[in-house]
């Protein structure tokens, strides 16, 4: 089992949590299910991964990061970050 850092953020009614190890994301209405589906994303990945070991996967960039803290529109973030640590 791996140790993965994700951050969550609220994105208009839903929260969406981005694994920093990899680019995957996962999206729903509450933290939890943000994360669960975070949790199946990168599961799904892994598996693909297993039969296909020329599927890329890769830290995301300084840049990406900095664009999904980024709110959409001119509003700033009134909820806070979290980081949580994952094992998927």
């Amino acid at each position: 089992m791996d140790f993965l850092i994700a951050v969550l953020r609220k994105s208009g009614p839903y929260w969406v949590a981005l694994c920093l190890e990899n680019g995957m994301v996962g999206q729903g209405y509450t933290k939890e299910t943000a994360i669960k589906k975070l949790k199946e994303a990168i599961d799904s990945i892994a598996e693909v991964q297993r039969i296909d070991n020329t599927i890329y996967s890769a830290p995301i960039l300084i840049k990406e990061l900095h664009e999904f803290l980024t709110v959409e529109g001119v509003e700033t973030i009134s909820e806070p970050l979290e980081m949580r640590a994952l094992y998927a």
